[in-house]
């Protein structure tokens, strides 16, 4: 019977490591201990560092400056201390409240069918990323295209852009088995 070529792997990979594992280990005998002469290790003191320390003595108060510094100098600066002058909190008058809202106008307004899909974006042939508002019988969306269509079908309908089930229902104020409305686009 013929081994398999795991077998013989294996047999191969274990000859390898035998052959290699006294070289690894370190085959080679203990090394005999050094011997160290233990004169080596005791404290010798330097020729220079046997010399005699000199103590300096108090400073001789003849020598010293007439306007020498001590603790019992006062340091005075002629002239007399600025009046200082601290200003009050600067009075700030903020305006009122008010309510109201701003839009700026729309680039252009187009008008057409809507239809629905259950896709969960606003489709419109606009690029991705533009704020549109939508408005139908029932009201009015602000969205942001985010998917191009709707497509052309050979009749060459009016449909000018896809909306996701639950807002075309929003703006549409019809039955829920409708499935195209009239709008209103602003492009912003």
């Amino acid at each position: 019977m013929r081994p398999s070529r795991t077998v013989a792997g294996a047999a191969l990979t274990a000859a390898l490591a035998l052959g290699a594992l006294p070289g690894i280990a370190g085959s080679a005998g203990p090394t005999p201990a050094s011997i160290i002469d233990p004169v080596a290790f005791q404290f010798q003191v330097p020729a220079f560092a046997t010399t005699t320390e000199q103590i300096v003595g108090p400073l001789d108060d003849a020598l010293r400056a007439e306007s020498r510094l001590d603790d019992a100098t006062a340091l005075v600066e002629p002239g007399s201390e600025p009046v200082r002058v601290v200003a009050g909190r600067p009075k700030v008058s903020i305006p009122a409240a008010h309510g109201g809202s701003a839009q700026k106008p729309p680039r252009y307004r187009t008008s057409g069918e809507a239809s629905f899909y259950d896709n969960g974006t606003t489709a419109m042939r606009l690029p991705r990323g533009t704020t549109v508002v939508i408005c139908g019988r029932a009201g009015c969306l602000e969205r942001v295209i985010n998917d191009y269509g709707p497509t052309v079908w050979a009749g060459g309908g009016g449909r000018i852009v896809d909306l996701y089930r639950p807002d075309f229902f929003t703006i549409c104020g019809c039955a829920s088995w409708s499935g195209v409305t009239q709008v209103t686009v602003s492009v912003y």
